[in-house]
């Protein structure tokens, strides 16, 4: 990812400080996470997605790029790195996500969350019912699990397959996969009950998730809202590492207009 070194600021200059610990959910899994704190008044949750964590190259890529500016929060989802239990699917992640926004909410009060694909789902989720996030960044978000249109015959050979299965791929990367047919809020039914800005980021060439997913959820929601269609991006984190430069200035644009300063 050198593309995104452009965006690394001087941020050694400050003592980075990353705190890592374990949040119980009601339901009693262990949600691991790491606090990076870098001396900022604000600060950005990843809500990784399917098959990923925070330990996921990608993403500590788009960790780095933040810090010049924010502290960052990223956890694992149940069933997935370091903590414990089966992933259900988005029916219990909920429970996750809540832990970490409490977590974060006693210690900032300019509060911004970037989630992907399954974790966007999530995101928005919980949003519609707790207003304690000022902004919300939505990659490749699905607006109903039911209709996802996974076509594997789109499958970009070097970009999906040789990186999941090279090195730098399997770093934090898996998953421990639980019942499917749980039941499921639909983002699509909950968008328009979210209070906060949402900018939806979405590949038109994404196998997994169709953009006019994303589409949807826009036409919906009556939040403040941006949509943005990357005309050869694809799913989720591959948005980062295939188009870094417009990734990243779509990013940091939107979170320096909907969480200023001196909120």
């Amino acid at each position: 990812m050198r593309s995104l070194q452009n965006y690394l600021m001087k941020y050694s200059q400050v003592t980075l400080m990353v705190i890592s610990g374990v949040l119980i959910t009601p339901d009693k899994q262990k949600i691991a996470y790491n606090h990076y704190e870098n001396g900022h008044n604000r600060v950005i949750i990843i809500a990784h997605g399917f098959y990923n964590s925070k330990d996921a190259i990608l993403l500590q890529n788009l960790k780095d790029s933040l810090l010049d500016e924010y502290d960052v929060v990223m956890f694992d989802f149940r069933g997935h790195g370091k903590s414990s239990g089966l992933f259900s699917w988005t029916s219990k992640e909920k429970l996750d996500l809540e832990e970490i926004l409490a977590y974060t909410k006693a210690k900032y009060s300019i509060i911004g969350l970037i989630g992907f694909s399954m974790g966007a789902a999530t995101s928005i989720n919980v949003l519609a019912n707790k207003n304690i996030v000022d902004s919300m960044i939505a990659i490749s978000a699905p607006s109903d699990l039911g209709k996802i249109e996974y076509q594997f015959w789109k499958l970009d050979f070097k970009g999906d397959f040789l990186y999941t299965f090279g090195k730098e791929g399997r770093i934090g990367r898996g998953i421990k996969p639980g019942f499917f047919w749980l039941k499921k809020e639909k983002p699509i039914d909950n968008v328009e009950k979210v209070k906060c800005p949402i900018l939806y980021i979405h590949g038109k060439k994404d196998w997994v998730i169709g953009y006019q997913h994303s589409q949807r959820l826009y036409e919906k929601t009556k939040s403040k809202k941006q949509i943005n269609i990357i005309e050869d991006g694809t799913h989720a984190e591959y948005l980062i590492r295939d188009n870094p430069k417009e990734m990243m200035g779509l990013i940091r644009n939107w979170l320096a207009t909907t969480l200023p300063e001196g909120k």
